[in-house]
C-alpha cells in the first residue's frame, strides 16, 4: 500500500488510497533546471505517453501533474522591470523557452533610454 522513495535527495512516501482516488493538478511535483537542456529532456522524457500542459506543467502517462522550471525563470523574475514581460511571454508557453524569457525580458530595456 505504500512506497517510499528518493528523488534529487529528497525523501517521499506515497499510499495507494485505491482505484477511486485519481490524480489531478491539485498535487503536481516541481523539478527546478538549469538551462535549456536540462528542461528539455525532462519535458521529453515525462511527456512521453502523456501530455504537454501550459507554463512548464505537463501531465505524465500516469496522469501525475509535473511543473518543469527553469532557475532563469525565478531569476528573470526577481527583476521587477522584467517580471511583467517574463510573466507574460511564460504564461503562452507549454515547455518553457529560456532564450524567449530572456528576449522578453530585455524588451523594453533601450526604450527608457531613448
Amino acid at each position: 500500500m505504500t512506497v517510499s522513495f528518493q528523488l534529487f535527495g529528497q525523501d517521499f512516501t506515497a499510499l495507494n488510497g485505491g482505484p477511486h482516488y485519481k490524480f489531478t493538478p491539485a498535487i503536481s511535483l516541481a523539478v527546478r533546471c538549469r538551462g535549456q537542456q536540462e528542461v528539455d529532456e525532462y519535458w521529453d522524457k515525462l511527456t512521453e505517453g502523456g501530455k504537454p500542459g501550459r507554463c512548464g506543467w505537463l501531465e505524465d502517462r500516469f496522469g501525475l501533474s509535473w511543473q518543469i522550471v527553469p532557475e532563469e525563470l525565478f531569476e528573470l523574475l526577481s527583476d521587477a522591470k522584467k517580471a511583467g514581460r517574463v510573466t507574460q511571454a511564460m504564461l503562452v508557453m507549454g515547455k518553457i523557452v529560456i532564450a524567449e524569457l530572456e528576449r522578453a525580458g530585455a524588451e523594453g530595456s533601450g526604450a527608457a533610454m531613448g
